[in-house]
């Protein structure tokens, strides 16, 4: 057992606590001292989980933690949304006097998520999402006087408590069927467990960990939380724990069994969940509640490279990179939301072209690579998607997704239209200030960058194994 294996983990552990002890001291005007604290710890953890990458892929702590390319991609993509939703924070909640405990939920919330991420046993997977859980109710309805974020907050809350319980369900069916929660075994053990007892136990699973990941049918939250949410928590919220639940999923989906019909599984939910996602962000003239939709959706194209794993070697670079140009796309449109002062309307956008043209065209390239025009970072995640679901004999289900890609178009073009063609409805907008547009410009040259840079991610990729 080396403790330098979990050190990025430590070191966030250890950043939380300091940012926690530092506001409980500092005075309520020099709250924002949190923010630059949580930068230098999640760059602390991203660093050393890069320096872990150049390790041998390996089984850490008696086979409980996965030290692989899975484990530190996905933890080095977590540390970097969560700093940008770090610098959405200061200006946002300023006149919050929790705002430094604010920057603590964030930490822990991301640790949650990267405990998901390479967890190898069960029991740390548990851990994992109720740490994860736990600070994103806190997170979802901190702006406890506004009646949408209690309504965000007591969403996410119920359809969380609920999707957890199953979970375990599943957790208590696998120990039985196999005498054993670590994933190593279970691949073993499990293969000899009667075909009604491995069913619902894959069902389980896949449906407790579709609430991290905002699938159906444990979605709901997921357009509630983007709408009344405080909107760095919203961003925050809308991509880290989906890409933990994703990549947690991944990592089971490896193990069970094929007769216990989880491929088929998840990719029912990845059908259901693109399809409901994009018809529902149709009707909507809300940015904040399409871009909750919008994200139902891209939960749904993830899902579908996790039925992938297993029977195609380009579905686990496909998923990392997917979720890595999501994120930053997602998090960059809420984070010229945040800097239009929580502008949320349709109506709110027209003419932002002319008024306010450098968030204008920051929201468009955030949008565009939500929909997936190359060359931007959208169109690498989800073409290497498509090519890992035909490579693993789920043609039908790519050519779905090709469908709902088109069937987004409309209300990405519907939002790009309103920026640039609809004459101004107003007065200029007045801006947040600079964190906001300092990371709203870190997230766009993140979105252009991976666009450039996918392709040699995936070719780094190949070959990696998924543990355990």
């Amino acid at each position: 057992m080396n403790l330098a294996h979990v050190l990025p983990q430590i070191a966030l552990v250890v950043g939380a606590a300091v940012v926690l002890v530092v506001v409980l001291a500092a005075p309520r005007t020099r709250q924002t001292i949190a923010a630059p604290i949580s930068l230098a710890t999640l760059a602390v953890t991203a660093v050393t989980q890069l320096d872990l990458l150049a390790l041998a892929d390996q089984l850490a702590f008696d086979r409980l933690w996965a030290l692989d390319a899975t484990t530190g991609v996905g933890t080095v993509v977590v540390c970097g949304i969560t700093a940008l939703a770090v610098m959405l924070a200061p200006e946002w909640l300023a006149t919050d006097s929790r705002l430094g405990e604010y920057h603590v939920m964030l930490l822990l919330g991301a640790l949650g998520a990267i405990v998901m991420i390479g967890a190898a046993d069960l029991n740390q997977l548990v851990v994992g999402v109720t740490l994860s859980s736990v600070t994103g109710y806190v997170l979802a309805a901190y702006h406890r006087r506004s009646a949408l974020a209690v309504e965000a907050g007591m969403s996410y809350f119920l359809i969380g408590g609920l999707s957890n319980l199953v979970l375990l369900v599943g957790v208590v069916l696998a120990f039985g069927a196999a005498g054993t929660t670590l994933y190593a075994d279970l691949a073993t053990t499990i293969s000899t467990a009667t075909t009604w007892l491995l069913v619902p136990l894959a069902v389980s699973i896949t449906v407790g960990l579709a609430f991290k990941a905002g699938a159906v049918p444990a979605h709901g939250w997921v357009p509630d939380v983007a709408q009344g949410a405080p909107v760095p928590s919203a961003a925050f919220l809308t991509v880290v724990p989906k890409i933990g639940g994703v990549l947690a999923l991944a990592r089971l989906v490896d193990q069970l069994p094929a007769a216990s019909g989880v491929t088929m599984a998840v990719a029912a939910v990845a059908a259901l969940t693109m399809t409901l996602g994009n018809l529902a962000a149709l009707r909507q003239d809300d940015v904040r509640r399409l871009l909750g939709w919008s994200s139902v959706s891209q939960a749904g194209y993830a899902l579908m490279g996790v039925a992938a794993v297993g029977r195609s070697d380009q579905a686990m670079p496909a998923i990392l990179l997917f979720l890595a140009v999501y994120g930053v796309a997602n998090v960059t449109a809420f984070a010229i939301v945040a800097w239009l002062r929580g502008r949320t309307r349709l109506d709110d956008f027209a003419g932002l072209a002319r008024t306010r043209p450098a968030a204008a065209w920051i929201l468009t390239v955030a949008l565009l690579s939500l929909l997936g025009i190359p060359p931007l970072a959208g169109f690498a995640g989800k073409f290497a998607l498509f090519a890992a679901a035909v490579d693993a004999d789920l043609g039908w289900l790519a050519a779905l997704a090709v469908v709902n890609t088109v069937v987004s178009l409309a209300y990405y073009v519907r939002v790009i239209a309103t920026v640039h063609l609809r004459p101004a409805s107003g007065a200029t907008p007045h801006l947040l200030g600079p964190w906001a547009a300092t990371a709203a410009g870190c997230a766009v040259a993140a979105t252009v960058g991976l666009g450039v840079v996918g392709e040699v991610v995936l070719r780094a990729m190949a070959g990696r194994v998924l543990l355990p």
